[in-house]
């Protein structure tokens, strides 16, 4: 078991993209870092040791969180290492394999962004929430949380994307019904929404955002990037937002704000 007694965060999807923004940070900040992920440990070795190097212990837990099986080996390797978890960000996601028209988009690619970018956090929080309550009872004064990486999506219709929409909408009201149930512990539930921000998911669109973001698409005129999110993932997570559970947070360079 690690013999330190810093805070712990886990973020899933933490070895890449707006995960490793989060995980970076947090790590700046003094926590222990248990990030998950689909590839072999062998091949995130690099992120790893750069958390390693900003002072962090690193757990890697290896697992799909579609998976019941993975989630409850996840947060089980988790309890064993560090006997404790503070801050859970649920960041891991995929898009749709293939872009396609709602009028003709599958089933099974509607089940396959679903089940990882909602099912999975869905559940992740409930085991990870019930862990938390163990532990405040036990330690009223700590501070524990929950932060979604939602998107602006869940507002913004794509219709050659809906299955995500369709997910990262579920992640608001989650947040909302986590926050809610989570009150009487005072375990604080966030989201946050991302705008177009450059990771591995938006490099097949990189020329097409370019131009858009040239056209005006954002009041802040330039992509966001990983490190956007992750700032804000640790204000919420060293709890300088204490009386805001529930809140919507916009990352996105005032993509969304009306305009005329």
């Amino acid at each position: 078991m690690s013999e330190t007694n810093k805070p712990v965060a886990l973020v899933t999807g933490g070895s890449r993209g707006i995960g490793f923004g989060c995980a970076a940070r947090l790590a700046e900040l003094g926590f222990d870092i248990a990030i998950n992920g689909m590839r072999d440990e062998s091949q995130v070795s690099e992120p790893i040791e750069k958390l390693k190097a900003l002072g962090a212990d690193v757990l890697y837990c290896q697992g799909d969180i579609g998976s019941a099986e993975a989630r409850t080996a996840m947060l089980d390797k988790i309890r064993g290492h560090y006997g404790r978890l503070n801050v859970l960000v649920n960041n891991a996601g995929v898009a749709p394999k293939e872009r396609k028209d709602i009028l003709e988009a599958s089933e099974e690619s509607f089940d396959y962004v679903v089940g990882t970018n909602l099912k999975g956090p869905y559940f992740l929080t409930q085991a990870a929430a019930n862990w938390m309550i163990e532990q405040k009872k036990e330690s009223p004064e700590g501070f524990y949380a929950v932060i979604n990486v939602g998107s602006i999506s869940a507002t913004v219709a794509s219709v050659n994307r809906g299955e995500y929409c369709v997910a990262k909408s579920g992640i608001s009201m989650m947040t909302m019904l986590f926050a809610a149930r989570l009150g009487e512990y005072d375990i604080p539930v966030y989201e946050i929404r991302p705008g177009v921000i450059k990771t591995d998911m938006t490099s097949g669109v990189t020329s097409k955002y370019d131009q858009m973001i040239e056209d005006g698409l954002c009041v802040t005129p330039r992509w966001g990037f990983p490190e956007d999110i992750g700032k804000a993932v640790g204000a919420l997570a060293r709890g300088d937002f204490p009386y805001s559970t529930g809140q919507a947070i916009y990352v996105d360079g005032g993509l969304t704000l009306n305009r005329l």
